[in-house]
């Protein structure tokens, strides 16, 4: 993973050394909470429901271990034994007090972490593959690109007060797992007729109140273009962008207002002035910064171990966590596991400081001492030999970390909701404890296969409702909090935005009514269908039909 130079660290020394200043002017009424706001932003602070929230940008979701026990000792010292991951692949602290802070953010400097740019109208946190570098479908290593991305929009001067928020994610693998075409600006490796690898552009994509699938700028770019072409997209977005009206600033909209053939030209015309001068990415810069991601020291006999598939076959729970938590990998007798953080104790995506740390040894015992964030709120150790498996699961279980539900109806997206977050309708939490409650039985939650429910409780869409296969929004209906279902949305290749079936329903009803959803999914479906296949099967009627019938 990436290294910090002394430059580096000098930049995030200097920053943490002002920021600390501004807060001691805040907590003197030297600035006031206006004042204050923009500052703050920039350095990831937020203020919640409660309290503030302190958001670590975790580039393209990669940590060490040394990393991850620093998250740990931030989650005991300076919140409540708690840390959150996000559907941008970061980690949330929900209770910090603001004299802390700089604090905070001094421990994560010592360990090269950040919270700059995690906030604020600037280029977001680079996301990408969680599976980058060892999935097997992949064509090239995103990560490299996503690091180039990092280091040239980090304090970008021109785009750091952009007209609204700005996100990009990158992937190598013909499987999207990062969720290109909902983000500003989606990359992917891609290969032309030639052979030759270069790169897709997509642009304006988006959730939140206006959800949009993004479309394609760019069928294959030259690798060494990627930056200044970036560059012509965030020059037009900024000068053309709007600020008048926040909920119509993301690019998302100027692109549909200009439609995408006159936003490509306007693009292509910026891009002309300085396409081929000094921003270009040489062949040396991008394998200075690969060097960064260079394959671990894989076991050349890895392969050879195959007891793992014997203790599949004689221990029942081993063997369910096997098929549901471990996938494959790139490099033979090697695997990535998944870490599921929804269980049945804690809130989706929440994960304790004791078991930060535990993981953090975990991971350098077995994975290289990596661990990775998922969109989907979830943690991976990438490398794990066949002949570790069965010793890892027994520990992560003794953690209660080895719940085998991957993929799954409980393996739920949420929302901090109105638990935490001030711009909330609704709680999120609690419909996701009960919905885990409801639906514990395992068999039947593997009869269902692949399942992804995810839940937002504001139409911000935190929690990427508009994309799951049953997407939930929180309402406030006339001070009471409701909730609307939508069905048929997916983030991947079959990108799409789900459909609303009918009028919200009462907080108590919602969890009935997703049963209902899944008795027609039992019902209707054909053989190896997903739910996903079988709603663009049969149409969201018969879905509509038992669920209103059933409560109204």
């Amino acid at each position: 993973m990436y290294q910090y130079n002394e430059t580096d660290k000098k930049i995030m020394a200097e920053r943490v050394r002002q920021f600390r200043g501004q807060v001691q002017r805040r907590l003197d009424g030297r600035l006031s909470e206006s004042e204050f706001l923009p500052l703050r932003l920039m350095n990831g602070l937020y203020h919640q429901r409660h309290a503030y929230m302190l958001r670590v940008a975790i580039p393209y979701g990669l940590l060490s271990s040394n990393q991850v026990r620093k998250l740990a000792y931030i989650a005991d010292h300076y919140d409540r034994g708690f840390a959150h991951t996000t559907t941008r692949q970061n980690i949330q602290f929900n209770w910090p007090e603001l004299e802390d802070v700089p604090d905070i953010l001094e421990h994560l400097a010592s360990v090269e972490m950040h919270a700059v740019q995690s906030s604020g109208n600037c280029i977001r946190n680079v996301t990408s593959d969680h599976l980058a570098g060892v999935a097997p479908d992949e064509l090239e290593d995103p990560r490299p690109y996503c690091e180039i991305i990092r280091q040239y929009s980090t304090f970008h001067p021109e785009f750091s007060y952009l007209p609204r928020k700005f996100k990009i994610a990158v992937t190598g693998a013909t499987t999207d797992r990062a969720a290109i075409a909902f983000h500003d600006i989606g990359i992917r490796v891609v290969k032309n007729d030639k052979g030759e690898v270069g790169l897709q552009i997509l642009v304006g994509g988006g959730l939140g109140r206006t959800p949009v699938i993004a479309q394609e700028l760019n069928p294959f770019l030259e690798k060494r273009h990627l930056l200044s072409y970036i560059e012509a997209v965030m020059r037009v977005y900024n000068l053309h962008g709007r600020r008048d009206n926040k909920y119509k600033a993301r690019i998302k909209i100027l692109v549909r207002d200009l439609g995408i053939d006159e936003f490509r030209r306007q693009i292509e015309e910026e891009w002309n002035h300085f396409k081929d001068g000094a921003m270009q990415l040489t062949e040396a810069e991008y394998q200075r910064v690969s060097a960064f991601f260079a394959p671990p020291p894989y076991a050349p006999d890895a392969a050879n171990h195959q007891d793992h598939l014997q203790k599949v076959e004689d221990d029942a729970a081993f063997g369910r966590w096997y098929r549901q938590n471990v996938t494959t990998h790139r490099v033979p007798g090697y695997n990535a596991v998944y870490i599921s953080l929804k269980t049945p104790d804690l809130p989706p995506g929440d994960i304790t400081g004791s078991q930060l740390q535990a993981v953090a040894n975990l991971s350098d015992l077995y994975s290289f001492g990596e661990i990775r964030t998922t969109h989907d709120q979830n943690l991976v150790f990438a490398d794990v030999a066949n002949a570790d498996l069965y010793e890892l699961w027994q520990k992560l279980a003794q953690l209660n970390l080895a719940y085998p539900n991957i993929g799954t109806l409980t393996d739920q997206i949420c929302c901090p909701g109105l638990d935490f977050c001030s711009l909330a309708n609704a709680a999120s939490i609690p419909v996701a404890e009960e919905i885990m409650e409801r639906f514990e039985n395992l068999d039947y939650l593997y009869d269902l296969g692949e399942l992804k429910l995810k839940m937002s409780g504001c139409i911000n869409a935190c929690g990427h409702h508009h994309v799951g296969h049953i997407g939930i929004l929180g309402i406030d209906k006339r001070g009471e909090e409701a909730y609307q279902i939508m069905l048929g949305g997916s983030a991947s290749d079959d990108a799409t935005i789900g459909q609303w079936i009918g009028p919200a329903l009462d907080k108590d009803k919602i969890v009935d009514a997703v049963g209902n959803l899944l008795d027609v999914f039992v019902e209707k479906r054909e053989e190896e269908e997903r739910f996903l296949d079988t709603y663009r099967r049969i149409g969201p009627e018969p879905f509509k039909e038992r669920v209103y019938a059933k409560n109204y």
